[in-house]
């Protein structure tokens, strides 16, 4: 296919050209892969600046989107490519392969680095999605800074740079300059930025920006950074958002109250706290959903109402492709076992089979979990509407799993997201918190507290 580039999309493969460090944070939908690819191509084959290219991603983008992107483009025909996923003698094979790209996916980094016994000699690294690098204690991020002084040139891409905050730019930016911009030390970036928010007498648990902070943040790492959003670049297909509600009957409605009492009266002293409030919300969702867990293999279903919604909601699809998000494993199980006893074709998006299938408009549903396949996934082609069974409190999940469908490439004029909300349990409160893009864990407590009929502070007792 030929490539015709957006003018921002031209100014962001030149931006990358022209910074040995650079980081793109590009709204979701605007190609940041061809973007990246385009101006490795140039620097490989035009100005011969970079030799060999390692570019790390999520597992399923590295092993699908990124490969499927460079055999798309006419211009990056002459780029050749291995992908290092798989089984150990699979990655071997491919890191051995003299080619301009190996691709990996990120959970393989200390791998690579401190295992493989291949010598990691890429002059350039792209990382797919730098939000994954935003813990500086993990072991992904320590293999890459040990590697780090071998690369000349680095890019970062993602949409949402700091998904929990100001605070998690640190290490992002750490790994791109070495800290030259926010500081070496994760202590100093704080000292200068930060005031501690809420502690426990000596133990500060989390950190607020001062006055300023973020402004100036966004000043310091401003000359090598490219931020877009995409409804002010492209035009966007239009964005439907519609709430499905489902009303649990007087004897359901009464289990699930009963269930609430019994949560409030086994919690621990009696109090609800940061360590109990996600597995409270939890349990509520699951009520919510219709079914809960008994221990950790079965469960219990207490109502269908949501399933009975999905099926009207696939009826009135009139045989148009229906993309479903779920949240627990016992609901993977209840949809499939509905969509199979439907008789109509449905797959997981899990691989790189699956995506194909959806994409050529073979499957009539499909179902997606937003924790594995939310990052980097193209399935615009396949669909335009996407049903959410349960709705989760990762606004960054949230967004993503939407993004698939709702991006540039969409072929239909409107893109259709659906939730399902069970009336009067906190499903409503998670998606008022998602629409005001709260994803505190002050909004988890009070939501939960809320669900449970309780008043008052943080460590109010019940």
């Amino acid at each position: 296919m030929r490539y015709r580039p957006h003018d921002y999309q031209t100014y962001a493969t030149r931006f990358i050209e022209e910074h040995p460090v650079a980081a793109l944070i590009l709204g979701m939908g605007l190609g940041k892969s061809v973007i990246t690819l385009t101006a490795i191509e140039h620097l490989m084959h035009d100005s011969f600046e970079v030799r060999k290219v390692l570019v790390i991603a999520p597992l399923r983008v590295a092993a699908s989107t990124w490969p499927d992107e460079i055999r798309k483009w006419d211009h990056l025909s002459s780029l050749t490519f291995s992908v290092a996923v798989g089984t150990r003698d699979e990655r071997i094979e491919a890191l051995k392969k003299n080619t301009d790209i190996t691709i990996i996916n990120r959970e393989n980094i200390p791998w690579l680095v401190e295992e493989s016994g291949v010598p990691f000699d890429y002059d350039m690294v792209v990382i797919d999605e730098l939000s994954s690098f935003k813990n500086h204690r993990t072991k992904r991020f320590r293999s890459l800074m040990k590697a780090r002084p071998k690369v000349k040139r680095i890019v970062g891409l993602t949409g949402t740079p700091a998904p929990n905050g100001l605070m998690d730019l640190w290490a992002e930016f750490r790994l791109l300059d070495g800290g030259k911009r926010l500081g070496r030390f994760i202590g100093q970036y704080r000292e200068r930025w930060f005031l501690p928010d809420k502690r426990n007498q000596m133990v500060v648990f989390s950190y607020k920006p001062k006055e300023g902070a973020e402004n100036e943040i966004y000043s310091a790492i401003a000359d090598i950074t490219v931020s877009m959003k995409a409804m002010e670049r492209i035009r966007m297909p239009e964005l439907i958002e519609t709430e499905m509600k489902v009303s649990m009957s007087g004897s359901e409605m009464k289990a699930y109250d009963s269930m609430k009492k019994d949560l409030v009266l086994s919690l621990p002293g009696g109090a609800i706290t940061a360590s109990n409030a996600a597995s409270l919300s939890g349990k509520l969702m699951q009520l919510s959903s219709g079914a809960v867990y008994t221990d950790e293999e079965s469960f219990t279903e207490i109502h269908r109402k949501k399933l009975d919604a999905l099926e009207d909601a696939i009826e009135s699809m009139n045989g148009k492709p229906l993309l479903i998000a779920y949240w627990f494993r016992h609901e993977r199980t209840r949809i499939s076992g509905l969509l199979t006893n439907l008789g109509i074709p449905w797959k997981e998006i899990s691989d790189e089979a699956s995506i194909r299938e959806w994409n050529e408009r073979k499957l009539q549903a499909a179902i997606i979990h937003p924790a594995s396949a939310g990052h980097g996934l193209n399935l615009q082609s396949g669909g335009s509407t996407l049903l959410w069974f349960t709705v989760p409190w990762s606004l960054e999940l949230y967004q993503q799993t939407v993004a698939r469908l709702w991006r540039q490439g969409q072929k239909e004029e409107t893109t259709v997201v659906i939730h399902l909300i069970t009336e009067g349990t906190i499903d409503e409160r998670v998606l008022a918190a998602l629409r005001r893009k709260d994803q505190t864990q002050e909004a988890l407590l009070e939501a939960v507290k809320a669900d449970l009929g309780i008043k008052g502070g943080n460590n109010e007792t019940v």
